[in-house]
């Protein structure tokens, strides 16, 4: 009934950028705490940055000062703005949100979307 579709992901020369976006698509009704997460090669995935649904803002120490993560409940979007991207920062980037949804009786499910690719060579 609901999910979450990544865009914007590719490749890129070390120090330059890319802004990947999230959108929620289905009977959505609101968009809980979003969050970006990142898959590296042959390594687990892990936290990004995080947006609640008042703005509040975590990012892990290695994306600190580089990316920046954004959300537009109007249009149910959330975004990462990655910048001075090194090779390390290339993974799989999944988006995930908790997501308020359904018609009359209203239901919460935390949802994954199916990940975009992010290369990134020196």
């Amino acid at each position: 009934q609901v999910q979450l579709v990544e865009s914007g992901g590719g490749s890129v020369r070390a120090g330059g950028s890319l802004r990947l976006s999230c959108t929620a698509f289905g009977t959505v009704i609101s968009m809980n705490t979003m969050g970006w997460y990142r898959q590296p090669p042959g390594q687990q995935r892990e936290l990004v940055a995080r947006i609640s649904k008042n703005g509040e803002i975590y990012y892990s120490d290695f994306v600190k000062g580089r990316f920046t993560i954004s959300r537009d409940d109007a249009k149910k979007q959330e975004y990462l703005q990655m910048n001075n991207l090194t090779p390390e920062d290339t993974a799989v980037y999944y988006c995930n949100g908790n997501l308020q949804y359904g018609r009359g009786s209203l239901q919460q499910i935390d949802v994954w979307g199916q990940g975009t690719q992010v290369t990134v060579s020196s």
